[in-house]
């Protein structure tokens, strides 16, 4: 009884000591985020957004469904995001794990032979098992037992570790929401792209015929004497022109069909796609809503604020590396140097329980370094989520200043190209009659070709300005 009191008052101080050591920490950096995002993005306060219409309604070209359908079943970068998922949520099953205590079931045999002239070998040989049974020479033993162990969570670390898991794991799935809104919006722009590549491979198709008629009758006017062989080389040479434009325009649209084939995850085909007039194609209208809708509805911004949820977790975690640790170990079984004997009770009977509670106490390096890296790396999950933020309201920003210039570009080209057909009209027959030369006829054809393909890329940017907006704002994934 003695001995036990003398125990309790050198571990109670020692104990004491442990916890008084430990909680020398060093502090947590604050992280606090100070992003806030103007109240509207003009004068404009409407709270509607359209980030809340799925895809399926946003976009109503059928061919274009079709395609972003198939994308978001085979894309491999979606899919190896679905294995990030799957990584996350093991993890979280790992981390739930470390809360129970650590049970198993072991058996072992063995045999040891010590000296006789040892304190081991002259106890044994002293020894009996029963009265004219001596201990065996060498000496057996059998073991059948279950066996425990568990740390006590008392400073929350373990759990701590098992919110930052579940932060991280839903992170992952903002994360795959993201890949699905930009899949979305990169499918829908090849798509637009290669509408417009197929209209313009149309235009120069029209123009190289408007040229060959040109040349015809610039080779006639030669023959009548009422133009030069000058003439006719150049009228040549612009046909030659158009007419390398149009391979040029031929492999664009391969390049963009094989690309939108690798985004639907599948080898070179033909894409399907509308016939329809492209330039008359209408540009979805997108409503912005309000800034503080961003934080709701973009998954990255979600997903840096997840990140940083576990961060924070993480620099507890290791915080809680300083304090002490209470393990707790048991073990239940039989045990003898005879299989015979292992089931006679409660001789071969064996247990044991044992606590030891520890601390780090000299050399504590490692785990200070540990804690400065997990408050580094939480400061820069906080720089990240503000930049994110950032980013998402200036990118809404620009599109809005974009959809409307474009537009007002697109009325001005629109009015150009059509002054531009009509000085084609005026400058053949001008020319038929030789009231002006080749040279002013190639550059009103020049000047209309060039204005023709403008405006066709002008409709796709208007479009795809529309299919950036609605990815800017969050919307897709839903």
């Amino acid at each position: 009884m003695f001995k036990k009191n003398k125990l309790y008052k050198f571990l109670i101080p020692l104990g004491l000591c442990l916890a008084v050591i430990s909680c020398k920490t060093p502090a947590i950096a604050p992280t606090k985020s100070g992003a806030s995002v103007p109240e509207s993005y003009a004068s404009s306060k409407d709270t509607a957004n359209s980030a809340t219409i799925t895809w399926k309604t946003f976009f109503i070209d059928p061919e274009l469904v079709n395609l972003i359908d198939v994308a978001i079943k085979n894309n491999q970068e979606l899919l190896i995001t679905l294995q990030e998922i799957e990584i996350a949520k093991n993890d979280i099953r790992v981390r739930k794990g470390a809360l129970l205590p650590t049970v198993g079931v072991k058996a072992g045999a063995g045999v040891e032979k010590v000296g006789r002239y040892t304190s081991q070998g002259a106890g044994d040989a002293s020894t009996e098992i029963m009265p004219g049974l001596e201990f065996p020479d060498p000496l057996q033993d059998y073991t059948l037992a279950a066996y425990a162990h568990w740390e006590v969570d008392i400073w929350k670390k373990l759990r701590n570790s098992k919110k930052a898991a579940i932060s991280r794991y839903l992170s992952t799935i903002e994360g795959k929401n993201f890949v699905i809104t930009n899949l979305i919006a990169e499918v829908a722009n090849s798509y637009y792209e290669l509408l417009a590549l197929d209209n313009q491979l149309q235009i120069i198709r029209q123009t190289i015929v408007l040229q060959n008629n040109a040349l015809d009758i610039v080779k006639v006017q030669k023959e009548a004497a009422r133009a030069t062989e000058l003439g006719v080389q150049k009228f040549q040479a612009e046909v030659l022109a158009s007419q390398s434009m149009e391979y040029e325009i031929l492999q664009k649209i391969k390049e963009t069909e094989n690309r939108i084939n690798f985004l639907l995850g599948r080898y070179p085909q033909e894409i399907k796609r509308s016939t329809s007039d492209f330039l008359g194609l209408p540009a979805t209208l997108v409503n912005a809503g309000i800034p503080s809708q961003l934080l709701a509805n973009r998954p990255d911004v979600k997903q840096a604020e997840l990140e940083l949820a576990a961060a924070k977790l993480d620099v507890k975690v290791a915080r809680a590396e300083f304090y002490p640790s209470l393990d707790i170990s048991a073990s239940y079984g039989i045990q003898a140097f005879k299989p015979s004997y292992l089931f006679t009770l409660p001789e071969s009977l064996l247990y044991s329980l044992a606590g030891d509670l520890a601390a780090p106490l000299i050399n504590r390096n490692a785990i200070k370094a540990e804690f400065k890296n997990a408050n580094a790396r939480q400061l820069q999950a906080l720089y990240n989520y503000e930049r994110t933020i950032l980013n998402a309201y200036l990118e809404v920003s620009n599109q809005l200043s974009k959809i409307n210039n474009i537009e007002k570009s697109f009325t001005l080209k629109s009015k150009q190209v059509t002054a531009l057909n009509k000085s084609i009209e005026a400058s053949n027959d001008l020319f038929k009659s030789a009231r002006i030369d080749y040279f002013e006829v190639l550059m009103t054809q020049r000047d209309a070709l060039e204005n023709k393909l403008e405006l066709v890329d002008t409709k796709k940017e208007q479009l795809n300005a529309s299919i950036q907006m609605y990815r800017n704002l969050g919307g897709g994934w839903k």
